[in-house]
């Protein structure tokens, strides 16, 4: 192979690994605690050091949720730490209340399940798509002991059945 076709496989496959979505922090804690009816991917409205920070990875959405406030959505109890070389008027507070982008009809349609439904807007996960922040939250319910019980479970049984399928194609 040439030296061109060499320099332009690894330009391809540098290209590709960027494209592809790099996650900063998940909330593992919500599958397990609640009951996932709808997901929705939201911008984040964010300043220079909050992004610097996420792009070193660190921030923390476990204890967040998310607000519907008039037409408006907001991302409450998000922690991205400052970033380390912003000094004085370039750092930001960690904990604020930070805005999130989304369609008007996406987030009516959120508003009215809330108001009618006992339901909760929590945060998945927040990652990087084409250079731009975005978070997935969820419109989840609260389970209860029970529920999470019969998850547990239901998830143990259906990976017993398929390592059962896969040991009886093995010996087939």
């Amino acid at each position: 192979m040439g030296r061109a076709k060499q320099v332009k496989n690894r330009r391809d496959s540098a290209k590709a690994e960027s494209s592809r979505d790099r996650v900063v922090a998940t909330n593992r804690r919500a599958r397990h605690d609640y009951e996932i009816l709808e997901t929705l991917e939201c911008g984040l409205q964010l300043t220079g050091s909050e992004v610097k920070s996420l792009r070193e990875g660190r921030a923390q959405i476990t204890d967040a949720y998310a607000h519907v406030d008039g037409h408006e959505l907001f991302l409450i109890g998000a922690h991205i730490p400052p970033w380390t070389f912003a000094v004085g008027f370039g750092s930001h507070d960690p904990n604020r209340t930070r805005k999130l982008l989304a369609h008007h009809d996406e987030i009516d349609h959120l508003a009215r399940k809330i108001e009618t439904q006992n339901l909760t807007l929590v945060p998945l996960r927040l990652y990087f798509t084409e250079g731009r922040a975005k978070i997935e939250i969820a419109l989840v319910r609260g389970r209860t002991l029970h529920d999470r019980r019969q998850a547990i479970a239901k998830r143990d049984a259906e990976r017993d059945m398929a390592r059962a399928a896969r040991s009886a194609e093995r010996y087939a």
